[in-house]
């Protein structure tokens, strides 16, 4: 499944934890509408339409005030990131509330990056977007695994199929957003959605809001537990 999808589906962005990134050095009132391809591999399947503005939301596990280790290619306090299909962009300053939740990313974007590197110095990661006054408001369903093994109850510690119940079969999130281009498009359209994986619309809806359902993610993670023996 996962290899069919991945030459049908047209891709899309769609930010399931929302952090609110300004852009500071970007005019207030400002939209541009930038081109982005809906595959990669495909240019068959034609391109799309993507609003740009001061305001935009990226995904919360994009960003760390400090980055663990060199691994980590995402946005960092002080950092560049690229946006994708758009700028480069730099984190400046970290607004948090009374409890020290980090709510709000102040941050200022190099002009001269659209579609091109930098000049005189390298920005290796690329993190996925939406434009905060365009973004459609979603669910999205993120189904696993019924079961934590392959073969429930029927192993050699007596344990019954109920024992191996995969608490996280089903994770529902509220308050995503996604690029305007989700927001009037049949039931049972599927599409990746970037660094996420495969997602089609729910015939039904969530107190009017649209219900993405997953289908599968980008990678097998269940193959390496099963490796590990876990």
């Amino acid at each position: 499944m996962r290899e069919d999808l991945n030459q049908r589906a047209p891709r899309r962005m769609a930010v399931l934890h929302p952090l609110k990134v300004v852009i500071e050095n970007y005019p207030e009132g400002k939209e541009e509408i930038l081109q982005a391809a809906n595959h990669p591999q495909d240019e068959s399947m034609g391109s799309r339409e993507i609003p740009f503005t001061r305001e935009l939301y990226i995904d919360r596990e994009d960003f760390l005030e400090q980055a663990p280790n060199k691994k980590f290619k995402r946005l960092v306090t002080g950092g560049e990131v690229r946006l994708r299909n758009a700028y480069v962009i730099r984190c400046d300053e970290v607004i948090k509330d009374g409890n020290g939740e980090i709510i709000e990313l102040r941050c200022s974007h190099d002009p001269d990056t659209l579609s091109k590197n930098p000049e005189g110095r390298k920005v290796k990661g690329v993190i996925h977007w939406v434009s905060a006054p365009h973004a459609v408001a979603a669910e999205v369903r993120l189904y696993d695994r019924l079961f934590s093994k392959p073969n429930p109850g029927g192993g050699k510690d007596g344990g019954t199929f109920t024992d191996y119940i995969n608490p996280d079969s089903l994770l529902t999130l509220t308050g995503c957003r996604l690029e305007p281009s989700l927001q009037d498009i049949e039931s049972g359209a599927f599409f990746q959605f970037e660094r996420e994986g495969y997602f089609c619309l729910d015939p039904d809806q969530s107190h009017g809001l649209p219900v993405f359902n997953r289908t599968v993610t980008l990678r097998d993670s269940w193959a390496k537990i099963e490796k590990k023996g876990g």
